[in-house]
């Protein structure tokens, strides 16, 4: 017969555990377990067995062990970890990628039905369709306003019905409506709501950026810092480069004006004394490349042996 531990030796047993994972472990997601049922909770338990730790508790008892580790150890990082653990919560603890223990988790959801006072998470509605309803269960809807038509002895939704919105409850017509139609529109599991990595907390959607989003945020406020280092001409290493050309530019405008001049600002200069250059300049480089391309043509018609005409057979065709 197991023998029965008191509540203090409980408590001594968790705070033990909580420690040795506040130890070996630097990645916790947090979780809400609202409407999370033991043996669901059981699954995701299984489904992470290898590298990560369910631990569910109460908030008090795990802020009391977050603050006595802080004191042992010196290690002050999960004290960010504590203001995190608000309303229903469980703690995941992983080695693993975050990412990929998010997904995990989020397989584990069960289909729940819509009970009398539950505030809806989601819209329901209820689609068109024969209900399999005999038309003595015509009350139902008429009372939810719902339109129907009787087709073959049986009651037939004419068009979707929005029946919930979410954010609201859900009432008792509402709830025996869609246990009568064997619709289940509520789904439920753990849901992470907040990452803890080495001492810094984020939102999980940061899991969701990609290599690429992380590229194109990071060109986004180089530019933002490049033009805002233009407008103050306050010299940055995203700006230098367009400082450089505006600068080269202004040195070539102020040799175009003056009688200082260089071998680039030369050749410019001369352009701008006879534009006809310009359109000379062109018409040379295609020649050059299109001379480059008629060469092998000619030396292929060379090659080809002359065809022997009908005069040189010595007799015509009318002969």
């Amino acid at each position: 017969m197991a023998i029965k531990r008191t509540k203090a030796e409980k408590k001594i047993a968790y705070d033990k555990k909580l420690c040795q994972l506040l130890d070996e472990y630097t990645k916790v997601l947090v979780a809400v377990a609202d409407n999370v049922g033991s043996k669901q909770l059981q699954d995701i338990r299984r489904g992470l067995r290898g590298d990560s730790v369910v631990l569910m508790g109460k908030n008090t008892l795990i802020r009391r062990c977050i603050k006595v580790h802080a004191e042992r150890t010196g290690n002050n990082d999960f004290e960010e970890l504590s203001k995190l653990l608000v309303g229903n919560v469980g703690l995941i603890f992983t080695k693993g990628d975050l990412k990929e223990v998010r997904e995990e988790v989020a397989k584990y959801k069960v289909g729940a039905p819509a009970r009398v006072g539950l505030v809806a998470p989601v819209d329901v509605v209820v689609p068109p369709g024969n209900t399999g309803l005999d038309p003595s269960q015509t009350s139902f809807f008429q009372v939810l306003n719902i339109p129907t038509k009787i087709n073959k002895g049986t009651v037939e939704i004419i068009t979707p019905v929005e029946l919930i919105k979410k954010g609201e409850k859900v009432g008792s017509s509402e709830s025996a409506l869609l246990a009568k139609l064997g619709i289940r529109p509520f789904s439920y599991g753990l849901v992470i709501v907040n990452v803890y990595d080495g001492g810094s907390v984020f939102s999980p959607e940061v899991l969701d950026l990609t290599e690429d989003d992380l590229i194109e945020k990071f060109a986004a406020g180089v530019s933002m810092v490049a033009s805002l280092s233009l407008a103050l001409s306050y010299p940055t290493l995203a700006a230098a480069p367009h400082m450089f050309i505006n600068g080269y530019k202004n040195v070539l405008a102020v040799a175009v004006e003056t009688d200082y001049s260089y071998p680039h600002a030369d050749k410019i200069k001369e352009y701008l004394k006879d534009p006809s250059k310009f359109a000379v300049a062109a018409p040379v480089a295609a020649a050059d490349a299109g001379g480059a391309t008629a060469a092998p043509k000619e030396e292929e018609k060379k090659d080809e042996p002359a065809e022997e005409s009908d005069d040189d057979m010595g007799f015509s065709l009318f002969d």
